[in-house]
């Protein structure tokens, strides 16, 4: 019987763990035994963690919080009453607000948000020690990139605040 494609016994053994060539599944093709789905709790328990690991490192070498406050708007939506929101926190916990900005790009990726990444590079150049928001959807709606973002914050030695707890928008 003639086929258009070669029998297996002419491929190589596809080896775990190897980057895969061809159309054939991989070996193991279900969830990610090591990344678990987070559920809106566990989000908020890691980003108060970070947040009040970093509060307390600060206090005890007696430097004070530098934030930058941050919202995510529609393009052409006015930013001000968000942006006030987060002003609020920042008054409450006694922090001082360096930088203020926002993303009027819509629902798009943290990562190729142009003032996100200001403040990324302001967190990496220690000018601000966090980033104050309203509310998750500032940084994603979705848990995993949301989950992603709080790992970047906490590597660069920093946290998020939010206005608002993950449940709510």
């Amino acid at each position: 019987m003639k086929t258009l494609l070669a029998p297996d016994l002419f491929r190589p053994p596809v080896r775990p763990g190897s980057p895969r060539r061809g159309s054939r599944p991989p070996l193991h093709a279900g969830e990610d035994p090591l990344r678990e789905k987070a559920s809106a709790a566990g989000l908020r328990a890691l980003r108060e963690a970070d947040l009040h690991r970093t509060v307390e490192r600060l206090a005890a070498a007696g430097t004070s919080v530098r934030v930058g406050r941050y919202t995510l708007v529609e393009p052409r939506q006015d930013p001000a009453d968000r942006l006030a929101q987060t002003q609020a926190v920042v008054r409450r916990q006694g922090w001082q607000a360096t930088v203020t900005t926002f993303d009027s790009t819509g629902v798009s990726d943290p990562a190729i948000r142009p003032q996100m990444a200001r403040l990324y590079a302001a967190l990496c150049r220690g000018e601000i020690h966090g980033i104050v928001a309203v509310s998750q959807v500032d940084i994603s709606a979705f848990h995993d990139v949301y989950a992603d973002t709080l790992t970047v914050l906490r590597a660069r030695g920093g946290f998020l605040a939010l206005a608002r707890h993950e449940t709510t928008i």
